[in-house]
C-alpha cells in the first residue's frame, strides 16, 4: 500500500479529510524549505505538496510565479527537490510526498530515470499540471513501475468523458481546481464545488483534493463537507513572500506564521467530523 493511500485509509477511519499545504522548494530560500515541512506536519499537515520550480508556469497566478523565480535564483532543479525530500525522509518516513511541476523538466531528465529518482528520494505521487491524461501511458507506466501515484488535474471545465480518462490513468488521489484560472484565484464557490464533486465522483473512486482560493480557517473548513483533502497553496506561499528580505530570522518567522495558519485551519477541519 503505498503512503498517500495509507494516509487516506487512516484519516477516513478518524473521519477527518487531509490537510495538504504546498511549498516551493528554496523558496525564498533554499535553508527554508526542510524545517519548514517538517514544521508544517507538526502544525497538523497530513500531505505534503513539494514545489519543483519552472521558468514558464502557465498554471500559475503571480504569486507562484514569483515563488518559482526566487527559487530559480537558486538554480533550483529536480535534483533539489529529490535532495529536499531525501533529507526529509532521514527523519519522517510517513508523511507523503506529491511532488508539483511542469513536464518540461521531466522529459529532459526522461521517465524512467525522474521516475526512479524520485521513488529513491522518497516522493510518493507526481503532480505534472501540463500532462493531458491522453497522452500518458508511457509517463503513467514509468511512475507506476517505481509505485509512485501519477496525480492528475481536473477542471472545473473538465467534461465527463475526460473524467473517464483521468479515471483510467490516476492513482493516489485527483486534484480539483476549484476555479477557472491560475491559482491564486480569489472567490470560492463551496456550493458549487460540492455539486462538482459529486459528479466527479461518478467516474472516479479516488480521494478528491481541492485548492485554488483556500486562504483561511473558514473556508478551508467549508471545503472539508465535501472534499477529502483541503490544498493551501498561494495563502502559504504569501506568508513565505513576506519574509523574502528577512534574512536574520527568514525560516523561524516562515515557519510561525505558516504554521499558525495550518492550525488555525486543521482545528477547523477536525471541528466539522461531527457534523458530515
Amino acid at each position: 500500500m503505498s503512503r498517500l493511500q495509507a494516509c487516506f485509509e487512516r484519516l477516513s477511519a478518524d473521519s477527518r479529510k487531509a490537510l495538504i499545504p504546498y511549498v516551493m522548494t528554496a523558496d525564498p530560500a533554499p535553508e527554508v524549505t526542510l524545517p519548514l515541512m517538517h514544521a508544517m506536519v507538526a502544525a497538523g499537515a497530513d500531505i505534503i505538496e513539494l514545489g519543483a520550480p519552472f521558468s514558464d508556469p502557465m498554471a500559475d497566478g503571480p504569486v507562484i510565479q514569483a515563488a518559482a523565480e526566487r527559487s530559480l535564483a537558486f538554480h533550483t532543479s529536480l535534483h533539489s527537490v529529490f535532495e529536499t525530500a531525501r533529507q526529509f525522509r532521514q527523519t519522517d518516513t510517513q508523511t507523503p510526498i506529491v511532488l508539483m511541476g511542469y513536464l518540461n523538466p521531466v522529459e529532459v531528465m526522461g521517465y524512467e530515470a525522474f521516475a526512479r529518482q524520485a521513488a529513491e528520494n522518497g516522493i510518493d505521487g507526481v503532480i505534472t499540471v501540463d500532462m493531458p491524461p491522453e497522452e500518458a501511458d508511457e509517463y503513467v507506466a514509468a511512475l507506476r513501475a517505481h509505485q509512485l501515484d501519477p496525480i492528475f488535474l481536473i477542471a472545473p471545465t473538465t467534461t465527463e468523458a475526460r473524467m473517464e480518462k483521468i479515471a483510467a490513468v490516476a492513482s493516489g488521489f485527483v486534484y480539483y481546481v476549484s476555479l477557472k484560472g491560475v491559482t491564486g484565484a480569489a472567490t470560492l464557490d463551496v456550493a458549487g464545488v460540492t455539486e462538482r464533486l459529486a459528479l466527479i465522483r461518478k467516474h472516479i473512486d479516488l480521494p478528491i483534493g481541492v485548492g485554488f482560493g483556500i486562504s483561511n480557517a473558514e473556508t478551508a473548513a467549508s471545503v472539508s463537507h465535501c472534499a477529502d483533502a483541503v490544498i493551501v497553496g498561494s495563502a502559504i506561499v504569501n506568508k513565505m513572500a513576506a519574509q523574502k528580505d528577512n534574512k536574520s530570522e527568514q525560516t523561524a518567522t516562515i515557519a510561525r506564521n505558516v504554521t499558525a495558519l495550518l492550525q488555525s485551519m486543521r482545528v477547523a477541519m477536525d471541528s466539522n467530523r461531527t457534523k458530515v
